[in-house]
């Protein structure tokens, strides 16, 4: 009977073991996967994210030069025909560059921009590092 015992206690040690390595594993191969899509995530390119006709490049190009009103501006004009991923970006680009002027502005787009993302858009990791700033 304590052969028994002892051998039932042997195969529990053993199996207990086994779930914690597999469970190690796990966390281990999720810590790789997440390290990944931040490295993938930095090499972001805004310019090159669809959503956005090729014909109102060339208008955005000139506003985003122009500073922050004209980003507005062209963000009122063609917001509408714009989607995300790329308006996203534009809109944390248009919050970058009216944070010194008008604070409550770039937090209230800021706001708007981080309800419309999930976790799964290539603007997340932008959207997170600029996060603190404005909440």
């Amino acid at each position: 009977m304590t052969k028994l015992i002892a051998a039932l206690i042997i195969i529990g040690v053993l199996y207990v073991g086994w779930e914690l390595f597999l469970y190690w594993d796990k966390v281990k191969n999720e810590q790789e996967e997440d390290k990944q899509k931040q490295a993938a995530a930095l090499n972001v390119n805004g310019d090159l994210l669809l959503g956005m006709p090729y014909k109102l490049e060339p208008s955005f190009q000139t506003a985003r030069s122009q500073g922050a009103a004209a980003l507005r501006t062209w963000l009122k004009t063609y917001g509408a025909k714009v989607e995300d991923p790329r308006k996203a970006w534009i809109e944390l680009d248009y919050c970058v560059a009216v944070a010194r002027q008008d604070p409550a502005e770039a937090k209230r787009v800021f706001a708007q921009v981080k309800a419309r993302l999930t976790s799964s858009s290539p603007v997340w990791p932008r959207m997170k590092q600029l996060e603190k700033a404005y909440e």
